[in-house]
């Protein structure tokens, strides 16, 4: 096993940069052109944990350039050990086991997202496969309970591709033992003791029954309906210790998800938590109890709020001793150590090992070290307004010295990338974006818009997405370019459109519905065709899908339907495309599959139209690889730069060990063809 370089180098960078002065304006020439490989490479190190009993760290970080875990004695950081041997793709997530005997991992193939579950024993780096299923096979990590250690919960749908039943997997031996046939229920719902006290039942409408169970996992009484319009924002959080108890947090008769405790013996039910402005994004638990002692609630910024005397005092050492947004990422059983992350807009990330009762908080790592003195740039978030009224909560970065008074404005008009986030159930947040800051240093205003149906900001807020693909979802993107054009941030004729997933599809329908408005886009795994898309979700979505996409889409296999929905895609609007366009696809994505890609590129070159196509056969839903993001995103700066005039790193050798297959258009990005395979 290998020693660790991470101690010496990441606790020496404790103190990152604030960020460029505003006392004088500069040209950006002035700037430094931060490398690409700073921004997308691997990080130094992420994923900071300890394990329970105190007595290890642990944290991922590059084995000769590959994702893994290392670990190390809690008493001295510095004396790392890489303890899992993947070469391939890496590791992107791990957790302890209860008893600090294995850390514990998923990982798919190639990004099809048929994950398997492992454990490392961290003394001797021995790695099982704990769910060496058939090809084709998910696996899910559903529990880790300190009530059963030695043994975890695992869902797999191996009996029936849309139904997850559950086992019990022992960590020391690898046996496992079935706790539940799935009958049909959209997915179970287990204690702290994996035994399934309740489950979801689909009802027509797209809504949910939360049931409790009978002893042979039949449907007993109802302990929640949940109405479709409340499925994006109600849901069980957990169990209190004594599984007397239920926290949710749950939006059903009213807006803002609230944090709400139903006592399972009486039925009483308590609201524990009523938020003002935003959903409840994160819940803090007595590591005894379960019990909640805070929350945080993200409107503009993410905030935390303390439930009794002690966690107050916590929140008030923390606040006290860090400048930026902070979180708990682990925590010893008996509570006296905690792992705290913080990051800022200009900041990356650090990890902090939190003595509580020494209270000292002492600097462990820095995820991306080599940015500490790199010209990163403020975030400004925005409380921007669509035409008919709803509150978009955005957030603008701009380019180093356009802004020399600091008030989010730049001194002139420049271009701007309009960069929309994937869900569309999802948000953009403050903090340390890399493609804010990267597109910011090449000359750029990056702004992100929280678009209705993005989640968060209350149900009414997401459910005001419903039948609006294509029409007031992308209205509202349309209303922040005209805002920034009108603020004098954007050159209205050098505004490109970029993004992933829903992003994706965002930016393809930029250049169909509204070619006027965007020089050129950027899709990134996006559907062309909303029928299609749907009809090639994985099996063990089916459950799910009228609450969501049948809900807000359309449900294809209805003619009438279908056509709607086809006529809400980028593939029925091939002609009205003006700009050129980059896709970049994973080849083996199972949300939005290669097919949607190739049709798009397809009809475009029979038109004609510029179009640059790359696909990375070894990925999914996203870029993992470093190679692969790297040589995406040195395409990507070089199609912007020819776009909208930014500055430009050479592709040069972006593309060494990198997959990518250029199946179109390498002539429309400089020095792409000289880098291509496949096209």
């Amino acid at each position: 096993m290998k020693k660790s370089f991470l101690a010496a180098s990441a606790l020496a960078a404790s103190t990152m940069m604030t960020g460029v002065g505003h006392a004088e304006h500069h040209a950006l020439s002035e700037y430094e052109l931060i490398d690409r490989t700073d921004l997308f490479g691997n990080p130094v190190a992420s994923q900071g944990r300890i394990s329970p009993d105190g007595d290890w760290v642990s944290w991922i970080a590059p084995d000769d350039g590959v994702m893994n875990v290392w670990v190390a004695p809690a008493s001295d950081p510095s004396k790392g050990t890489v303890v899992t041997d993947d070469r391939h793709r890496g590791i992107s997530n791990h957790l302890w086991s209860v008893d600090s005997k294995y850390v514990l991992f998923v990982k798919d193939n190639d990004g099809d997202e048929n994950y398997h579950v492992y454990a490392t024993d961290p003394r001797t780096g021995a790695t099982r496969d704990l769910t060496p299923l058939p090809d084709g096979i998910r696996a899910q990590l559903m529990g880790v309970s300190r009530d059963r250690p030695g043994v975890i919960l695992v869902g797999t749908n191996e009996r029936n591709p849309q139904l997850t039943d559950l086992y019990e997997y022992s960590l020391s031996t690898g046996e496992r033992k079935l706790i539940a046939e799935n009958p049909g229920y959209a997915s179970f719902i287990t204690d702290n003791t994996y035994k399934p006290r309740m489950a979801m039942v689909p009802q027509p409408d797209g809504g949910m029954k939360t049931v409790f169970l009978n002893e042979n996992l039949t449907p007993g009484e109802v302990f929640a309906d949940i109405p479709s319009e409340d499925m994006l924002n109600t849901n069980i959080v957990q169990f209190s210790r004594d599984n007397d108890t239920v926290y949710m947090i749950d939006s059903r008769e009213r807006n803002l998800a609230a944090g709400v405790a139903v006592d399972l013996t009486t039925g009483k039910r308590t609201v524990l938590v009523e938020p003002e402005k935003a959903d409840l994004s994160d819940i803090m638990v007595d590591n005894e109890t379960y019990e909640p002692i805070a929350y945080a609630m993200n409107y503009l910024k993410s905030e935390w709020t303390a439930m009794n005397e002690e966690a107050q005092s916590e929140l008030d050492f923390l606040d006290a001793n860090l400048e930026g947004e902070f979180s708990v990422s682990s925590r010893t059983q008996d509570d006296k150590t905690w792992i705290v992350y913080e990051g800022a807009a200009q900041a990356p990330g650090q990890y902090y090992i939190y003595d509580r009762e020494a209270d000292t908080l002492t600097p462990w790592f820095a995820t991306r070290p080599d940015l500490s003195e790199a010209p990163l740039q403020p975030m400004h978030p925005l409380e921007l307004k669509s035409s008919d009224g709803k509150t978009l909560v955005s957030y603008l970065t701009l380019p180093p010295g356009s802004d020399p008074d600091g008030d989010g404005r730049p001194d002139k008009a420049v271009p701007m990338l309009l960069w929309v986030h994937g869900g569309p159930w999802s948000r953009d947040g403050y903090g340390y974006n890399t493609v804010h800051q990267w597109m910011a240093n090449r000359g750029y205003a990056v702004l992100s818009v929280n678009y209705r149906g993005s989640t968060g900001f209350g149900k009414d807020f997401t459910n005001a997405a419903v039948g609006e693909f294509s029409g007031k979802m992308h209205d509202d993107l349309i209303d922040a370019v005209d805002w920034a054009v009108e603020e004098g941030i954007a050159q209205e004729d050098k505004v490109a459109i970029g993004g992933g997933s829903y992003g994706g599809y965002a930016s393809l329908i930029g250049v169909t519905f509204t070619p006027d408005r965007f020089a050129c886009g950027v899709d990134i795994v996006g559907p062309s065709s909303l029928a299609t898309l749907i009809e090639s979700f994985p099996e063990y979505w089916k459950p799910f899908l009228a609450g969501t996409w049948y809900r807000y889409v359309g449900d294809p296999s209805d003619p009438q339907a279908r056509e709607a929905m086809i006529a809400r895609s980028a593939i029925s609007r091939i002609d009205d495309i003006q700009a050129p366009l980059l896709v970049g696809q994973g080849g083996n994505d199972p949300r939005v599959t290669k097919p949607e890609a190739d049709n798009l590129v397809s009809a475009m070159q029979d038109k004609g139209l510029p179009v640059t196509y790359i696909n990375y056969p070894d990925e999914g839903h996203g870029f993992q690889k470093p190679e692969n993001r790297l040589s995406f995103f040195a395409a990507m700066e070089g199609f912007l730069g020819k776009c909208l005039g930014g500055r430009v790193q050479p592709i040069g050798d972006a593309f060494e060990g990198s997959s990518a297959e250029v199946l179109a258009g390498a002539e429309y990005v400089d020095g792409l063809g000289d880098v291509s395979k496949g096209g």
